[in-house]
């Protein structure tokens, strides 16, 4: 069974470290808890809608994060007879909660907002934007700490993309706490809110569109089928191919199977091997590959499609 591990979109391969994830989780979970307590203070005692929204996200990133920790350690449990591949697809689980948690803070800011719009309260925005700023360094940081991994592990992308949303959230905040500041337009605070939701649906989408394929044994990013099937029909004596599969195990693991058929007389296990470096080359690293000669007929049940 292939194992393509931590492929980028260039095909590339990059093996998380769960030691350097784990620190970097943790980092995450105990800065954004800090700031939530403080930001959501702050926001009851100033009644600021932009600071209220920006705690509650935040902490609904610790949650997050919390689920994103408990999918790296269960990925590295033993395999068992019951679960013969360990809980490594508890990362896609988590990274598809993950995107649905972002969408329902979106949709908590987005009703929020409109109410703040259809009945305004004056704040303080000088707090908001001190606040805000705190919150831009705090979440800008944890970002950064998940930025490597984020681009080869969807359950990591998804915290690195929770860390993001903060960020442009409480850079929205900072920017109505200067609005209001200047200006006395309290409708700055949810309409900047607002502004700053749109943002952050567009970004989860993709998460979200790649966390549901890989949890319904879609072919993942990065992985081109048609570049796949030329490597295996490429190799000498290969003279045809059916049932090639590629799904996910884990946001980081990949797995393959293909048949192929071969000439009469060739040396099966050269053409094996020349298959696995093919598609080494092509992003998959470790390929279960079975043979046919030209002219048997795969009729047996686990060779239906």
């Amino acid at each position: 069974m292939t194992h393509i591990h931590s492929h980028t979109e260039s095909g590339h391969h990059h093996r998380i470290d769960p030691a350097h994830v784990t620190r970097a989780l943790v980092w995450g979970i105990v800065l954004n808890l800090i700031f939530v307590a403080v930001e959501l203070g702050a926001g009851l005692w100033q009644n600021s809608m932009g600071l209220v929204s920006d705690a509650g996200h935040n902490l609904s990133d610790v949650v997050s994060l919390l689920l994103a920790l408990l999918a790296v350690k269960l990925s590295q449990a033993a395999k068992s007879d019951q679960y013969t591949y360990g809980y490594r697809k508890i990362t896609i689980l988590v990274s598809l909660i993950n995107a649905c948690i972002l969408l329902a803070a979106v949709g908590v800011i987005v009703w929020e907002s409109v109410g703040r719009l259809l009945h305004p309260h004056p704040v303080d925005g000088g707090v908001m934007a001190w606040i805000a700023g705190i919150g831009i360094a705090v979440n800008a940081f944890t970002a950064w700490l998940f930025m490597k991994d984020s681009k080869t592990d969807l359950n990591i992308k998804g915290a690195y993309l929770h860390m993001v949303a903060d960020t442009l959230v409480s850079a929205g905040v900072l920017a109505s706490g200067i609005i209001i500041s200047h200006t006395g337009w309290y409708a700055a605070d949810p309409v900047i809110a607002l502004t700053v939701a749109a943002v952050i649906f567009l970004s989860t989408w993709k998460l979200l569109r790649a966390s549901v394929r890989l949890s319904l044994d879609g072919v993942p990013d990065g992985m081109d089928i048609e570049r796949i099937r030329r490597a295996i029909t490429s190799v000498d004596g290969v003279t045809g191919m059916h049932h090639l599969h590629v799904w996910a195990l884990s946001t980081t693991e990949n797995a393959a199977t293909v048949h192929v058929v071969t000439r009469r007389g060739s040396d099966t296990s050269r053409i094996k091997q020349d298959i696995k470096r093919a598609l080494a080359a092509a992003g998959a690293e470790h390929v279960t590959v079975e043979t046919e000669t030209e002219g048997e007929t795969c009729s047996d049940d686990t060779c239906r499609r």
